[in-house]
């Protein structure tokens, strides 16, 4: 496959609008990259949504060891269009600077379609593997790992050896990341004239009693993971009142936590809900409740056989050897990590942090370069053979 092949089919995803929904039409459009090969590939669509469906593309022999590439389909919205000098949707080329533009550009359409190029370049070149291939792409990951928590309970992950994330990141090859807890808490009071404020139940008030002993507790945890560092706790949105001389019926408020091993998210939604039930038998004047939203566990990797792999090929591509690192951002391998077999899952793909801003792009440059590194992992992680036998 030519260089000027592998940049249109990246401008063919991003000018696909799929912000926050419409991901069948990215994987109607990489299903049809698949096709001329349908004797050698296994093409399943995994709907989550109505317009929301999984990809699942599988190749090679069920034999041999298998590894995973996975990407998500769904962009962030492009917020004020005007901001923009090149359309978010249009993958405008700036051969002068190197630059491909456009919503996904970084996160994460070119890692999608580095690992979607890898697979056509080995069927393209007939070139047999031992092991399996397998492109998991994804929706709502932007939103919650909605896809990815709908094919690991199916099970598509559960025959791994080794996945790798094509998320953006090429300066390292990260191997654990925090897990995420999102939360929502509202209260509910009765509504009065504030002149008259003994009348009604302030939910607000109510609301206040949480927030203060949230943060208490959660400044009580100072534990410390090796890789990860300190759990975090954020109270991010708070929402409540319609008027000035009305008590407030409804409160609410959103909180976000980055979690470690050493505070585990069982014990940090025991610990909310416990706060939350304490305070509603302390005052019949309390109605608090707490909703976990699409909690993610911490993903941790030690010492294994994928990652220094990617450590030693990475030399022969970069300027160094990529560094092991961990991130504190969510991704979708905090969903496989619950898959029923253990394997490493490792995130490196083409990307910068022009993510989720104005004029988001990717440098070709690195783009093309990803795509020949994370060949050559694959292959070397699951053994080409020139007369292997494919089998169904």
């Amino acid at each position: 496959m030519t260089d000027n092949e592998k940049i249109t089919i990246l401008q063919n995803l991003i000018q696909i609008e799929s912000v926050n929904d419409h991901e069948e039409r990215v994987a109607d459009y990489i299903s049809s990259l698949f096709e001329p090969y349908s004797d050698q590939v296994q093409i399943k669509k995994v709907p989550f949504a109505e317009g929301r469906t999984n990809l699942v593309v599988t190749m090679g022999n069920k034999t041999g060891k298998h590894l995973g590439f996975s990407g998500h389909m769904d962009v962030v919205d492009p917020g004020n269009v005007e901001e923009w000098q090149h359309g978010p949707f249009s993958g405008d080329v700036d051969a002068e600077a190197g630059k491909l533009f456009g919503r996904g550009a970084s996160d994460m359409k070119s890692g999608l379609a580095a690992a979607v190029i890898i697979m056509l370049e080995l069927l393209e070149s007939g070139t047999a593997i031992e092991g399996q291939l397998k492109l998991l792409a994804t929706v709502g990951e932007e939103t919650g790992e909605y896809g990815a928590h709908v094919l690991t309970q199916a099970g598509y992950a559960d025959d791994l050896d080794g996945l790798i994330i094509t998320e953006p990141h090429m300066d390292g090859i990260i191997t654990s990341c925090k897990g995420v807890i999102d939360y929502q808490v509202t209260s509910i009071g009765a509504p009065a004239h504030s002149s008259r404020p003994d009348m009604g139940i302030n939910a607000i008030d109510n609301l206040i009693q949480f927030y203060l002993a949230a943060k208490k507790l959660m400044a009580q945890h100072n534990e410390v993971n090796p890789k990860l560092g300190k759990m975090t706790h954020s109270i991010d949105i708070i929402d409540g009142g319609k008027q000035v001389n009305s008590v407030p019926d409804y409160a609410m408020l959103k909180g976000n936590i980055r979690s470690i091993p050493e505070y585990s998210n069982d014990q940090i939604f025991t610990d909310l809900q416990k706060i939350v039930d304490d305070l509603n038998m302390s005052d019949p004047k309390m109605k608090l409740k707490i909703e976990f939203i699409y909690p993610e566990v911490p993903i941790i990797n030690g010492e294994n056989l994928l990652t220094k792999l990617a450590q030693k090929i990475s030399e022969q591509y970069f300027d160094q050897i990529l560094p092991v690192e961990s991130s504190s951002g969510a991704n979708d391998g905090s969903e496989f990590v619950q898959a029923k077999k253990q394997f490493p899952i490792i995130l490196v793909g083409p990307g910068n942090n022009s993510s989720h801003g104005y004029d988001e792009y990717v440098d070709i440059a690195q783009y093309l370069n990803s795509i020949n590194y994370l060949k050559d992992v694959a292959e070397q992680f699951v053994g080409v053979s020139e007369f292997a036998e494919v089998q169904d």
